[in-house]
């Protein structure tokens, strides 16, 4: 079987797993968590040659139950042998997985369902019972695939499923045109409506081969992939996946002590995971002077990881471990990569006073270019302004993993697109930032988030880069009251632990003397302490700004 990612069977990402499952049928595949998170500590795994007949079965009962090549089908299992078993089968037969995150809430759930109209649906018991109640997908679902009690909704359970795969053997692998749509991902909407980026066959091969060029990923590593659709590029690169006990919902939230149990019982060389389960993790493992020492790399996205949190998640590794810190987008990633170890004493000097925080260089073969802000579609580069060096402007990529359009929503897409004259599509990321000289990457914060007085414009995580090193702040959040063009800048703060209303005072008085220090923050003189910043339920790192704008408005008794 070929091993090019663009031609042959690599065409369609399953292909991998296939071809993993002839190089090393007998190495395993996962370690997977059996019962629930209340029941006793214990593993079993699969092979590679048992994941890929697994695969092979659901493909082949799939398509006996009568779902075709193309069929868009919701996907609502939880992380485990199924999950993947199950994603990389919808992709040997062709089908369309639809995924959305179900922590966004049941209205936007609803909506997104609607939107993507699956004909099929294929979830635990807990989601086909939602799905019953509350009418999710309802006028156009008409096959149904239960993990657990089917307790008469309608189709199938997955040992029927089973049943129905084992009818026939053999592999099974459809061959789709590179063009053709793969697969529907949502967007957590944790900055605006979540959009269902359409994924191409190309999107995938083109990820997963930038992905092991980037890190270096090698086949044999152990991955403990925290947030689950990052599980499914595991297998294709030939690493043993581990599924860790935790809610992938509250990545924040995962017990640490579980964690470490579980990296060293497994050996694992490759953790991802986000931001704010670093944060948990480092503290833990710096508290409790904890080394992992089978841990050969992290990889951290989803958000701007903070420089402390990987000098304190330096500490717990051997000295030859990286931390990389990749930026992008469910639209397009990975965008632009940067080690632990390439964030000098220079760069992190030129963070802290106000220079954005370095995402570094981008993963090749991608390009990135930064344009001026505006709010209007652009339907061609001749019609954008391309910033110079240093200057800040709207973040815009190509490359073979950027996608080129949302589902159904045509007014979205161009906004979002932007075509180059040889046809070549760019993204535009939502994100400010600047290139410096050398071509790295520096991220601002959302545009949507950024502040305009009657004197300057001002850059959300660009300027909190300032504040976040003081020694009480867990993090710190700007936002802008009354209209763009006439905000005023308030300073939202989370503290680390509990203080008094005198250590509370001191606190704000050195966040103040710091605004005034920088010319870039000068106008903030408002500090407000927040009990707990609201996240993305994603990667529980991403801050909703937008709602700490009413609160703050309500605090001082103003309006957003």
């Amino acid at each position: 079987m070929s091993t090019d990612w663009n031609t042959g069977q690599f065409k369609n990402i399953a292909g991998a797993l296939s071809w993993q499952a002839e190089q090393q049928p007998h190495s395993i595949a996962i370690h997977y968590p059996q019962g629930g998170l209340l029941q006793p500590y214990k593993y079993t795994h699969k092979t590679y040659k048992e994941l890929n007949e697994l695969s092979n079965v659901y493909a082949r009962g799939l398509l006996e139950y009568g779902l075709e090549p193309g069929t868009r089908t919701a996907l609502m299992l939880t992380p485990g042998l199924d999950f993947i078993a199950m994603f990389f089968a919808m992709f040997k037969a062709g089908i369309v997985p639809v995924l959305v995150d179900p922590g966004i809430g049941i209205k936007p759930l609803k909506r997104c369902l609607e939107e993507a109209a699956p004909k099929a649906f294929i979830g635990i018991t807990k989601a086909q019972l939602a799905r019953k109640i509350l009418g999710w997908a309802k006028p156009s679902c008409r096959q149904f695939v239960t993990a657990g009690p089917t307790l008469g909704l309608g189709g199938i359970n997955l040992k029927t499923l089973r049943t129905l795969g084992n009818r026939s053997s053999g592999e099974i692998l459809h061959l789709p045109d590179a063009e053709d749509m793969a697969a529907i991902l949502f967007t957590s909407g944790s900055t605006g409506i979540p959009k269902g980026v359409v994924y191409r066959h190309r999107h995938f091969s083109a990820q997963v081969e930038m992905l092991k060029q980037a890190f270096n990923i090698k086949p044999g590593e152990v991955g403990l992939p925290t947030f689950p659709p990052f599980a499914l590029f595991d297998p294709a690169l030939g690493m043993t996946t581990v599924v860790p006990r935790m809610d992938p919902t509250r990545p924040a939230k995962a017990n640490p002590k579980v964690l470490v149990r579980t990296i060293d019982a497994f050996q694992v060389n490759n953790i991802f995971g986000s931001p704010a389960l670093l944060n948990t993790l480092s503290r833990y493992l710096v508290d409790n002077n904890i080394q992992l020492k089978s841990v050969r790399r992290v990889i951290s996205a989803g958000a701007a990881v903070p420089i402390r949190v990987i000098r304190r998640m330096e500490k717990a590794l051997p000295d030859d471990a990286e931390i990389h810190t990749p930026y992008g987008a469910t639209e397009c990633l990975p965008v632009c990569s940067i080690s632990g170890k390439q964030m000098t004493p220079e760069i992190q000097a030129l963070s802290t006073s106000g220079n954005g925080i370095c995402v570094g260089l981008p993963v090749a073969p991608n390009r990135i270019k930064i344009i001026a802000i505006s709010e209007q579609a652009f339907s061609t580069l001749d019609e954008i302004t391309e910033m110079a060096a240093g200057k800040p402007g709207e973040i815009i990529v190509c490359g073979p993993s950027c996608t080129d359009q949302y589902w159904k929503r045509e007014q979205q897409t161009a906004l979002a697109k932007i075509t180059d004259a040889d046809g070549t599509i760019w993204h535009r990321m939502g994100d400010a930032g600047s290139l410096d000289s050398t071509g790295r990457l520096w991220y601002y914060g959302r545009v949507t988030q950024r502040l305009e007085t009657t004197q300057e414009v001002l850059f959300a995580d660009r300027c909190e880069a300032v504040f976040n090193p003081h020694p009480e702040l867990l993090r710190s959040a700007l936002v802008g009251l009354g209209e763009r063009g006439t905000q005023t800048p308030v300073l939202c703060v989370e503290l680390k632990g509990k203080l008094n209303t005198a250590a509370k005072a001191q606190v704000s008085a050195d966040l103040l003397k710091i605004a005034q220090v920088n010319s870039l923050t000068q106008s903030i003189q408002k500090i407000l302490f927040h009990p707990g910043f609201p996240v993305d339920i994603r990667h529980n790192s991403k801050i909703n700004r937008e709602q700490l704008a009413v609160w703050a408005a309500k605090q001082l008794g103003g309006e957003v």
